[in-house]
């Protein structure tokens, strides 16, 4: 798993490479307790993440949890394997996906 951080003021964006299964999971539980503490809008960049276990998605789903608290959360460039994972599983609707294909192209009459 890569971790990269970028962070402005209280506000950081993390890009997340490679696979979030349950030992990747734990290892970013554990930073996020750190890194999170000063944080109120958090972004999470998925776009080298080729994989996602049910460690990774509960472990969204809690910092989702934690952000909603004290902030915001969104989650940004998601590959259509792992947003086919979210959506499979419900997440999807929990979560904050900022770039919603379906929100970009659905149209109304």
């Amino acid at each position: 798993m890569e971790i990269k951080k970028f962070s402005e003021g209280s506000a950081m964006t993390v890009a997340l490479g490679g696979r979030l299964d349950a030992v990747a999971a734990l290892e970013l539980d554990r930073d996020f307790n750190a890194t999170l503490k000063d944080v109120d809008d958090l972004t999470i960049d998925l776009t080298d993440l080729e994989y996602i276990s049910s460690a990774g998605l509960r472990l969204l789903l809690k910092i989702q949890k934690r952000m909603d608290k004290k902030g915001a959360m969104r989650i940004k460039n998601i590959r259509d394997n792992v947003r086919n994972v979210l959506d499979m599983t419900g997440f999807s609707d929990f979560l904050t996906i900022s770039d919603d294909k379906k929100t970009k192209f659905s149209v109304s009459f």
